[in-house]
């Protein structure tokens, strides 16, 4: 039980924090910054994997439980299990977003920027989901998240693409952080890109690594 609770807090957490940076940022006009997004997120996934790692793996991302699971290293039985706790986590989070600061509109959600092809935007997605599960496959014992490397490294990586990509796709690489601002903004009109092109790009990232590894 206490490995569910952990990834519904290390969820939480990181949707409340990261959405939040964003949220704030649109209600201040820009008193966050882009940058300042984008090390929120690096900061509050380091903090949640150096917390977390060793109770659940800190994987706080459906794609990531999926990635694990198809490169054997997690039960496929726990999926939906942690997937559950995940979508607590990540919706709460949201609820509390809408609740505090009502006046948003977009509470953090994804989309692409305007003028940018949806199908830009997948493909962006995937690729960078397909580097986060690399990197966290190659810094993860097992399947959990484990100490200041594994922190420093996936914490870094969603840094990096959240400060390139994040004014054009948002930087989502996880489904259910996309899901729950969605589910308070009713904004439902991309949000099959942000289900399905990260879990390609997470159990692409598996193959990817079953061919640099034995």
């Amino acid at each position: 039980m206490k490995k569910y609770y952990a990834e519904i807090i290390g969820t939480f957490a990181m949707v409340f924090c990261g959405c939040g940076a964003m949220t704030i940022n649109e209600i201040t006009n820009g008193g966050v910054s882009h940058v300042g997004i984008a090390i929120t997120w690096g900061l509050i996934v380091m903090s949640m994997i150096l917390a977390f790692g060793e109770i659940s793996g800190a994987h706080f991302n459906p794609a990531v439980t999926i990635g694990f699971a198809f490169a054997k290293k997690f039960d496929w039985k726990e999926v939906p299990k942690y997937m559950l706790a995940q979508a607590i986590g990540a919706i709460f989070a949201s609820f509390m977003l809408w609740f505090l600061f009502p006046e948003s509109q977009f509470l953090g959600e994804t989309t692409p920027a305007i003028g940018f092809e949806s199908y830009k935007a997948a493909i962006l997605e995937c690729i960078m989901t397909f580097f986060l599960m690399l990197v966290i496959l190659n810094v993860s014992s097992g399947s959990k998240e484990i100490g200041v490397l594994a922190a420093f490294a996936v914490g870094g990586v969603i840094l990096l693409e959240a400060m390139f990509a994040g004014p054009m796709t948002k930087a989502s690489m996880n489904p259910i952080r996309s899901i729950a601002p969605a589910l308070f903004t009713w904004h439902f009109q991309y949000l099959w890109l942000y289900i399905i092109t990260p879990t390609v790009g997470a159990i692409l990232g598996v193959y990817s690594y079953r061919l640099l590894k034995n």
